[in-house]
């Protein structure tokens, strides 16, 4: 278990990672080479970056739920 939570965690933190580069910040990020800066200023924020926020969300939950849950297990195996 502790294997599986362990990979998980660093495929979700390299996840994590490349999201967050693509989000649009200030200066216009990664994700305007993807064209969401073109339609990021003609209509709010896209579908795109909804569903980018979105699923940088899930992947951050994911990644804290594996820190908890590695943290949980070392303290029972040294307990």
């Amino acid at each position: 278990m502790e294997i599986a939570l362990s990979i998980t965690l660093v495929v979700t933190s390299l996840l994590l990672v490349a999201l967050i580069l693509l989000h649009r910040g200030k200066g216009g990020g990664l994700s305007s080479m993807f064209g969401g800066g073109v339609s990021s200023n003609l209509a709010g924020s896209s579908i795109a970056e909804k569903n980018l926020d979105r699923f940088t969300i899930a992947i951050g939950v994911i990644w804290f739920a594996c820190i908890v849950g590695l943290g949980l297990l070392l303290k029972a195996a040294g307990s």
